[in-house]
């Protein structure tokens, strides 16, 4: 298989000091999206900027599974409205240029 645009689990795990059982419980709360493979199991570089936050979360303010959850349901939510509103101001400016 190859591995181009992936990381290595453990290498994460060891660079940002958590276990890898963090990492899967990301993955079960369907949170991230890993691969697992015979050879490893690994991270799209697609997912590792929400997976540092999520880790920085859990490291640098103690936060739970249930809590990061939480807050990444609501930055979701925050960027939906903002990408609304975006599209609003939008159709907006057209109408009044009209």
């Amino acid at each position: 298989m190859a591995t181009k645009g992936l990381i290595e689990a453990k290498e994460f795990c060891t660079y940002h000091h958590v276990e890898y059982t963090f990492i899967d419980s990301l993955s079960q709360a369907g949170l991230i999206e890993i691969r697992a493979t015979s050879e490893g199991t690994y991270i799209p570089e697609t997912e590792l900027q929400k997976l540092e936050r999520m880790a920085r979360l859990h490291t640098e303010l103690e936060i739970n599974l249930a809590g990061i959850e939480a807050i990444t349901h609501l930055l979701r939510r925050v960027e939906s409205i903002q990408e609304e509103t975006r599209n609003l101001r939008n159709r907006l400016r057209r109408y009044e240029e009209d």
